[in-house]
Order: C-alpha cells, then sequence, then structure tokens
C-alpha cells in the first residue's frame, strides 16, 4: 500500500493547533543522487525496483484521483528513463479505475530499459509519440496531464524536441502533476534546466529535493506530496543527508516552554545595540523580538544622544548608556548578557567595526545583521579570524546583497554561479565559523558542520523594510535563552515567516512581534500533546488528569 505522508503548504499544521493531528513532516531532503543510493540501498536490502516503481505509479494514480473523477480524460507523459517507468505504471493503474488515458513516450519504446521496460510491457493501451506538435494537438483535449517525462533524473538543459515538449505542455494551461519534479527542475539546485514544466501538484517519493524548496524550482512544483513507496527510513543512517527542510522537527527538542522554577534570569539577557538618534526604530524592533522570543531580560545599549528617544519608546526592553565599544564592552563583561545583535541601523564604518570587535572579544552569542555585515565586509577575513574559536556562537543573517559583499566569490554573479544556494550559505558558514541565514523567498540557514536547512514557510509580504531587523531580534532571544545557534537561527527564521502568515497582507515589521506569543504557544501545546503521546507509547497510565488525585 502507498501511504501519503505530507502535503507541505509552506507552514507545519501539526504545530498550529488550527487542523486535526497528523503524522509530523519528514524533515530530510534528499539531492537526486541521494535518492538514487536510497533506491539502491533498498533494492540490494530485498525489494525489487518494480516493486518500488508499482508503488511510485499507484501514488501518482492516487493523486489524480483524488483530484479528479472517474471518466476524466488523461494525457500522460512518459520520458526515457525511470520517470516515465512511474509514469507507465500510473497510465495503466488510472486505466483500470475508468480513467480515460492516452500515452505519449518522448523516445523509442524499445531502448526502454531495467524497470521501465517491465512497466512499459504491462501498459495495455497504445503508445504515440511525444512531440511538441502532439502535445499541442493533445492535451487541449484533456483534464489533466501526468509529466513523467524526467524528474529528477535529468542531468543536462532541455533542448529541441525536449524543450519544444515542455513548452508546448505550458503553453496549453492545462493542469499539470509532475511526477517527482517538474520536467526541467534540476532537484539539487531548483533550477530551470533550459525550459521546465509548470505544475500544480509535484508527487514524489520518500523525501523531498533541495530543487521541491529552493527557487524558481519550486514556483514549477505547486503543492508538492510525499508518498511512502517502501524505502525504509533506515537507509538515511547509511546517507547521512545534511540538508533539511526547516520546520519543528529539526529543533524542537531545544525550544521548551518554561518550567515553574524558571526566572527571568534563568532565561537568558539579550543586549541589542542601537544606532544613533536619527536611527534607533530597527533597534527597538529588534529589542521587542528578542524579548517576545522568549529571553528574560533584553538591554538595548544606547549611545548618548539616543538616550532620550529610545526612553520615550520602551517600557519592558531595559536600556543602557553605551559609550562606544568600551561602553558596549563593559555592558557584556556581565556574563549574565549572554546574546548580543549588532546591525539594525547601526551605521557603517569604523564606530561599528569596533561594537563588531568588542562584542567578539565577549563570550556573548552574537547575531550580525545590515550594517554590521557591510562594515565587516571590508576586512571579513579579520572578522572571521576573530569568530573561530570561539565557545558561544555567531550568526549572520545577509540578504544577498550582503552576502555578495562579505564572499565575493561566491556570488550567483561572480565564481559562484554554478552552486546552489545550499552550497553557497554552506561554504560560506565554514569559511566564517558563523551560522549563516542567507535570506530570502528561500532562506537557508547553513552551520560550520554543514548542516543546511531551507525554509518555505515565509510569505511574499515579509519583504517590506525592518522584517530582517525583527528576525535579528528573534535570533538574539533565541540565542540568550540557550538555543545553539543552527537550531536558534534555524527556529528564529521559522518562527518569523509564520508570523508573517499570521499577520497577513499589509503587514509591516512592527505587526511581526505581536504574533509570536500565539505562535510559540501553540508550539509549546504541540510540545505538551506530544508528551502525551509518547507517556501513551511508553504504557503509563495517563487516567489522572493534572492536578488529579486518586
Amino acid at each position: 500500500m502507498t501511504h501519503i505522508l505530507a502535503e507541505p503548504s509552506g507552514r507545519n499544521d501539526a504545530y498550529l493547533g488550527r487542523t486535526e493531528w497528523r503524522e509530523p513532516d519528514v524533515i530530510e531532503l534528499l539531492t537526486p543522487a541521494e535518492m538514487g543510493r536510497a533506491d539502491r540501498l533498498t533494492i540490494e536490502a530485498g525489494t525489487p525496483g518494480i516493486r518500488l516503481m508499482e508503488a511510485a505509479g499507484r501514488a501518482v494514480a492516487d493523486a489524480v484521483g483524488h483530484r479528479f473523477a472517474v471518466g476524466t480524460r488523461v494525457v500522460v507523459l512518459c520520458g526515457p528513463g525511470n520517470n516515465g517507468g512511474d509514469g507507465f505504471v500510473a497510465a495503466r493503474i488510472l486505466r483500470e479505475r475508468g480513467y480515460v488515458v492516452s500515452l505519449l513516450l518522448f523516445g523509442d519504446r524499445d531502448r526502454l530499459a531495467g524497470d521501465a521496460r517491465a512497466a512499459a510491457e504491462r501498459w495495455p493501451g497504445a503508445v504515440d509519440a511525444a512531440s511538441a506538435a502532439g502535445v499541442a494537438r493533445e492535451l487541449p483535449k484533456c483534464g489533466v496531464v501526468v509529466d513523467a517525462l524526467y524528474g529528477a533524473g535529468l542531468s543536462r538543459p532541455l533542448d529541441g524536441e525536449a524543450r519544444a515538449i515542455v513548452e508546448a505542455v505550458n503553453a496549453t494551461r492545462r493542469r499539470v502533476i509532475a511526477v517527482d519534479l517538474p520536467s526541467g527542475i534540476d532537484g539539487a539546485t531548483g533550477r530551470v534546466m533550459g525550459a521546465a514544466v509548470r505544475a500544480e501538484l509535484s508527487v514524489t517519493f520518500f523525501r523531498m529535493k533541495p530543487g521541491h524548496l529552493l527557487l524558481p524550482g519550486r514556483l514549477h512544483c505547486g503543492k508538492v506530496i510525499t508518498a511512502d513507496i517502501g524505502i525504509r527510513p533506515w537507509v538515511l543512517k547509511e546517507i547521512a543527508p545534511k540538508t533539511s527542510r526547516d520546520a519543528p522537527e529539526g529543533w524542537r527538542d531545544h525550544l521548551h516552554a518554561p518550567g515553574l522554577g524558571d526566572h527571568k534570569y534563568s532565561r537568558g539577557h539579550a543586549v541589542v545595540v542601537s544606532g544613533p538618534m536619527t536611527r534607533t526604530g530597527a533597534a527597538r524592533m529588534a529589542a521587542d523580538a528578542a524579548l517576545r522570543a522568549g529571553a528574560g531580560l533584553v538591554t538595548l545599549a544606547s549611545p548618548p544622544d539616543a538616550l532620550v528617544v529610545n526612553a520615550a519608546h520602551l517600557t519592558a526592553v531595559m536600556l543602557a548608556r553605551m559609550d562606544g565599544a568600551a561602553g558596549l564592552a563593559e555592558i557584556l563583561a556581565d556574563a549574565r548578557k549572554n546574546a548580543v545583535v549588532l546591525g539594525p541601523a547601526l551605521g557603517v564604518g569604523e564606530g561599528t567595526a569596533a561594537l563588531v570587535a568588542a562584542a567578539a572579544a565577549s563570550p556573548a552569542a552574537v547575531v550580525l545583521d545590515a550594517d554590521a555585515l557591510t562594515t565587516i565586509a571590508a576586512d571579513p577575513t579579520a572578522s572571521f579570524a576573530a569568530i573561530a574559536g570561539r565557545a558561544a556562537p555567531v550568526v549572520l543573517t545577509p540578504h544577498e546583497g550582503e552576502f555578495a559583499r562579505l564572499f565575493p566569490d561566491l556570488d550567483p554573479r561572480a565564481g559562484g554561479a554554478d552552486l546552489a544556494k545550499t552550497e553557497r550559505a554552506a561554504r560560506a558558514a565554514a569559511r566564517s565559523g558563523a551560522v549563516v541565514v542567507l535570506k530570502g523567498a528561500d532562506t537557508v540557514i547553513a552551520a560550520p558542520d554543514g548542516r543546511v536547512a531551507i525554509a518555505d514557510n515565509a510569505p511574499a509580504d515579509l519583504a517590506t523594510a525592518g522584517s530582517g531587523d525583527v528576525l535579528a531580534g528573534i535570533v538574539g532571544g533565541l540565542l540568550a535563552r540557550g538555543l545553539p545557534g543552527f537550531e536558534a537561527a534555524s527556529a528564529a527564521v521559522w518562527l518569523h515567516g509564520e508570523c508573517g502568515r499570521r499577520a497577513g497582507a499589509g503587514l509591516i515589521a512592527e505587526d511581526l512581534a505581536r504574533h509570536l506569543a500565539p505562535t510559540l504557544a501553540d508550539l509549546y501545546e504541540a510540545e505538551r500533546r506530544r508528551g502525551w503521546e509518547t507517556a501513551d507509547e511508553d504504557g503509563e497510565d495517563d487516567e489522572m488528569g493534572v492536578g488529579g488525585t486518586d
């Protein structure tokens, strides 16, 4: 039997307390090469490849059946490899269920090999040659197209007739369900390989691929369903994937609801550095976010000229005078102040460089954002040397422009043109010794040890002034709470995206922090329920309620 594991929708509904409980999303992402290895390991362990192909094809047929009535005309486009074999299986099953199925094959049927050949031999209907002209003629007559041309097996850009077929599919504007990945999308990088099918749904198998989440691939995939086709999770131990989808499953063990024994000092003390009098708002938004993220105390370190302005706007956030780098060093000399955020509207130049150096010399965890990143880009090697060997983590939060200044050789407009966004971020993290949050609609979080997470829950509305300042504050607040660097950054990015979704259209940066409380409340409730479920699995008696008596 084929089981549908998850339909990622840009958020993890299991944690939001609004929908029915379900199996948590799997978060490991496999490159096409890693997925190929998962297949091989499974086959070597005794599962025939044709059984995997049959399960994959059935998952595609199930997806069609869930969305289209019996009798609907379906055109299945098959390619010359295993993706095409999946298409042959789906076509056969759909025909058996009463759908009107036409199958178009791009390539020579006699040259099909292995499991794909076996699947083709089980197809009882006609096989017509796929061409751009045939697609343009046949597709307007159908209700849905199944794209089984290439999937993740594509190794070079589409050209010639293959590209013309893909362009013809898009021109017909038919509804498309893609097998594994829309044809033309690089499963490792999300890049368009010459041309790519635009699908409303993609059915992938065992685990999603980075190309499902990275842009522009994500725009072509539509909704993604992950189907269980019989590959067992033990293969992941052999593969040891380094890339995951950013979701609570990746960091929930580090983010717990405060306990009755906690107090404000045990929850950490974050420091946010303010800019001068005319540029104070960004730091205040970051400070508010740090406090709402759960830090027990937050202090805004303010230059003397900004003290009055900041004091007029602060309530729960504390205020401290800061006379340059020496003043910041004095503030951070208090070991209880265990996280510091620098950069929002701080200004660029020697003064900011000195503040960064003071923070790096302290035992506190450090978040460098905005102007701090632009400042250290003047001599990144020296800054990275200061980061190296620190016990406490450093998190860098660049957008693409700031990233290009810090790591010019990894800029896609220069030497990094052939690198996936995940690879660029991973190399930057390894070089700098910091956790790197490479921001965008497909934000990538990378750790120096090679771990990478891709976020896909951020709405387009987050592209607004001050949004990044709030994100930096959330990271700082979570670091103050004691989360490790990679987990703090990953959780912050997810929370930031979820707050943006809750705020909705027309949001401004000030709206984001106020949504942290309900978002965290849902996470804590999920943790509580998970604890109950674990207790049930362990066979513990749960009949007595909290605070109850015999």
